[in-house]
Order: C-alpha cells, then sequence, then structure tokens
C-alpha cells in the first residue's frame, strides 16, 4: 500500500501543481473507462479523494 502525502506540509504553489496534475489524471481515467474495462475498478473514486484532500489542504492554508 503506498505512503499517503501529507499535503497540510506542502506550499500552495506545489498543491496548485498537484492539482492540476491530479485533475489530469482523472481526466485520462475517464477516457481509458469509455474505451474498455480498467484493472483498477476504484482508480477513479482513489483519485477523486486525492483532489478533495488537495482541495481542503489548499482552503485551510488559505484560512491560516
Amino acid at each position: 500500500m503506498a505512503k499517503k502525502t501529507d499535503y497540510m506540509k506542502k506550499e500552495q504553489g506545489e498543491l496548485v501543481k498537484e492539482l492540476a496534475e491530479k485533475r489530469e489524471e482523472l481526466r485520462k481515467l475517464r477516457f481509458t473507462a469509455a474505451g474498455a474495462r480498467t484493472k483498477d475498478a476504484h482508480a477513479r473514486a482513489k483519485v477523486r479523494k486525492e483532489i478533495a484532500r488537495v482541495l481542503t489542504a489548499m482552503t485551510a492554508k488559505k484560512k491560516a
């Protein structure tokens, strides 16, 4: 199992970059799922949760 990334320790610029990467990954997963079966059926849900974690960290940094 992969180690979770602690987004609260990252800088705002790093979070923006991470968010763009995760959104691109989700977009690719959507297109591959439309064409054929994927190996990991829960991959899209995992990426969406990672996006939510990044957005939560960004919001917390703005408030602090």
